[in-house]
């Protein structure tokens, strides 16, 4: 059975006072979490990462984004030689901000996640529609390309280190959110395809939902069979906030 994942995405909130904050109460959180057997993270800005990570070493923390050179000239990156002096072994990719902001595609999130796969570390890929694309009933179609073209080249091994998250765009930071009926439908489309690339790894992949998840609709995606967890923006920036979602997982 697949244990549950909550990830907060803090996107660009948090000053390192702030995150310092968190991550002391964090330890805590983790403890209460890991006596309903489910795991925790949180990305934080990069100037945190190092801050929260050696305040509490346990927790998840993964990078918002990351270069899939280890060095070289591209002002205003980070590359993953970085974040392992750090200790931070996650990073998403792919998420739609990235994507929607700047420019990022399929074929760039593929760099990125064999570049952090092949330095032993957890690719959090991103998916999902935009509202143009839902209303035109596109959802399976642009997910099923993010999904194959996003991870190709990647072994069987390798894929047992992923970690996928679906998040509609059009749920994201907009108080809607995709119905549980409509996020299960996508993820075990999602699983189906994970079987077809990776056979049998794929009952092992978690499969987060993302988009408006808050801690009174958390409970209704978690009972669902192929959804394992969430990747949480808003909630997730308050300690408090963060424990009643875990409070509302069975």
């Amino acid at each position: 059975m697949r244990t549950k994942l909550l990830v907060g995405n803090w996107k660009m909130n948090k000053t390192r006072a702030e995150a310092l904050q968190f991550a002391k109460a964090s330890v805590e959180l983790l403890k209460f979490a890991q006596s309903k057997n489910v795991q925790i993270g949180v990305t934080p800005p990069y100037l945190s990462l190092d801050l929260v990570k050696s305040t509490n070493p346990k927790l998840i923390v993964g990078a918002q984004n990351v270069h899939y050179k280890e060095a070289g000239a591209f002002t205003g990156e980070i590359s993953i030689p970085m974040l392992k002096e750090l200790g931070i072994d996650w990073s998403l990719v792919g998420h739609s901000e990235r994507r929607s902001y700047y420019g990022e595609t399929n074929a760039s999130c593929n760099e990125k996640v064999l570049a952090l796969l092949n330095n032993k570390m957890t690719p959090l890929y991103c998916v999902g529609e935009t509202l143009t694309q839902f209303e035109a009933g596109q959802t399976k179609a642009i997910v099923e390309a993010q999904v194959r073209e996003g991870l190709r080249g990647v072994s069987q091994d390798d894929a047992l280190k992923l970690v996928i998250a679906y998040e509609p765009v059009w749920s994201i930071g907009t108080g809607k959110n995709a119905s549980k009926e409509i996020a299960e439908d996508v993820c075990a489309f999602i699983r189906n395809i994970l079987s077809d690339l990776f056979g049998a790894a794929s009952k092992k992949i978690q499969i987060l939902y993302g988009g408006s998840v808050k801690p009174n609709n958390i409970k209704e995606y978690m009972a669902e069979t192929n959804i394992d967890g969430a990747l949480v923006g808003g909630a997730s920036l308050d300690v408090d906030s963060f424990k009643q979602l875990i409070e509302n997982i069975d």
